[in-house]
């Protein structure tokens, strides 16, 4: 499965993607991004506020509750404000 990053959170785990294999009992985007804080400092402080950071799981928007089986990519960016 593939994670992209964007935006600062891009800045704080310090890549633009990367390839991982999905854990055993990793469901959903919330699971999978404690699972993240727990590989690095880095990804603890780009995760640090649960609930900041949005989703996409192909290209789709999604909420922390997705699951996340099947996914090729899933995408983390910070809330966006249009004008």
């Amino acid at each position: 499965m593939k994670l992209v990053y964007f935006a600062w959170v891009r800045e704080r785990v310090g890549r633009t993607d990367e390839e991982i294999e999905l854990p055993e009992g990793i469901d959903t985007v919330a699971e999978l991004v404690r699972w993240l804080r727990g590989r690095g400092e880095e990804y603890e402080y780009a995760f640090e506020n649960e609930g900041i950071v949005r989703a996409a799981i192909d290209h789709v928007h999604v909420k922390p509750e997705a699951r996340v089986a099947g996914a090729r990519e899933i995408a983390f960016f910070p809330p966006m404000t249009g004008g």
